[in-house]
């Protein structure tokens, strides 16, 4: 046993808590079992709790900014884990992956143009564009026998057609779990090369990656994009600080960061969260042992909603994920409508997961839970669905 113990019970109620404590404002009933906002039911690193105590035992909030030794922290991550080599200057610190997208179509497009997006994909995306007066142009995945790839041919079409100025790729992929190979992203690449399309890729979910399924990034890939492109990386995912508002956007080219930061500034933001500043660099530096164990769990909880599925729920067929804590659930099998299948989660069954059709309205019969809770929570939010699935279905 590792040092972390990942199924230690700690309850959320009662601390402003998106995922428990919000389901009646968000019009589902009150005691549903949340597995639906990306955060962590698990503690973050030890490491990162020591810092930050140290810094509220210093006492002092005021306006921060941070020196050379948090861009080593989060530039040796990179070139540790993913052999990415890094500048300074490239980087420009965010409250948030999400606001960093919505700077980027602020930056890159003017009202009317295309920002092409792949569903089913990460809803936020949509909001981002839609609510900057962009047009949404989507590049549907391929969904077959279980796996989704890219249809390459409609994306260049789309691109093509659509006059498309912005791609927002999601690399590994939200909620389907794919981790898109090099020479996937290079085929991506060369299209979007062709017909002058800026990429912003949000990698927020790269450290979550499979070891069988190495996660690339995207400049790396294809590097003659690289004075086209956008980078988004985060804490936040990776080791649980999300509420922290940290998030770290790589920028090679000097034009569009100044773009970028134009942006930023029209929005009236400048110095990040001191705290949120102090935990990510704390974790870059002495989470990875945390991180491990943590994947280790995850991997452990997605075995156990495979075999439960195999064996209980047969009709419930799992998107086997090459990355990340969500698991992507094919409810097809169940005979129900979008709305029979959502009555079933909810009201029956009393989960709160995210339904298939916010991440785009093909996918209305898909259900993605978040794994990263304790083995004991899955193993009840998986019963009671079973429950509800039999009852329905008068199955005793």
């Amino acid at each position: 046993m590792g040092a972390y113990n990942f199924d230690k019970e700690i309850s959320r109620r009662n601390t402003n808590s998106l995922k428990y404590d919000f389901a009646v404002e968000r019009g589902r009933p009150a005691d549903v079992l949340p597995l639906w906002v990306a955060d962590m039911d698990y503690p973050a690193p030890q490491p990162v709790l020591d810092a930050l105590n140290k810094a509220v035992d210093h006492g002092i909030f005021g306006y921060s900014e941070v020196k050379n030794d948090y861009y080593r922290a989060v530039s040796s991550w990179f070139k540790k884990h993913f052999g990415w080599e890094t500048k300074p200057e490239w980087l420009i610190k965010t409250p948030g992956v999400v606001f960093a997208l919505a700077m980027a179509v602020r930056a890159l497009t003017e009202p009317g143009d295309g920002v092409l997006i792949q569903p089913p994909i990460y809803y936020p995306f949509y909001e981002v564009i839609r609510d900057n007066d962009c047009n949404i142009v989507e590049n549907e995945l391929i969904y077959d026998n279980g796996r989704y790839e890219i249809d390459f041919s409609d994306f260049e079409a789309k691109v093509r057609e659509n006059g498309v100025k912005l791609f927002i790729l999601c690399s590994p992929h939200n909620p389907v779990g794919r981790v898109w190979t090099e020479a996937e992203l290079q085929r991506l690449g060369e299209i979007c090369e062709k017909y002058g399309v800026t990429v912003v890729s949000d990698e927020i979910h790269c450290d979550l990656a499979f070891a069988e399924y190495p996660h690339t990034v995207f400049t790396d890939a294809c590097p003659n994009l690289a004075e086209r492109s956008i980078i988004c990386t985060a804490p936040s995912k990776t080791f649980n600080l999300a509420g922290l508002q940290v998030s770290n956007i790589w920028i090679q080219s000097s034009n569009i960061r100044g773009k970028f930061q134009k942006e930023i500034n029209r929005s009236g933001y400048s110095q990040l969260n001191s705290l949120g500043l102090v935990a990510a660099q704390a974790a870059y530096e002495t989470g990875e042992e945390w991180l491990t164990e943590c994947k280790r769990y995850l991997r452990s909880n997605l075995d156990f909603l495979r075999d439960f599925l195999r064996d209980r729920l047969p009709q419930v067929r799992l998107v086997e994920p090459q990355g990340t804590y969500f698991a992507w659930l094919d409810c097809s099998g169940l005979g129900l409508d979008k709305k029979q299948l959502n009555d079933l989660v909810v009201n029956r069954a009393k989960l709160w997961l995210d339904a298939g059709h916010i991440f785009g309205e093909r996918s209305e019969l898909f259900q993605r839970i978040v794994l990263a809770c304790t083995r004991k929570t899955l193993e009840q939010a998986l019963t009671q669905l079973e429950s509800a699935v039999y009852k329905s279905q008068q199955i005793v």
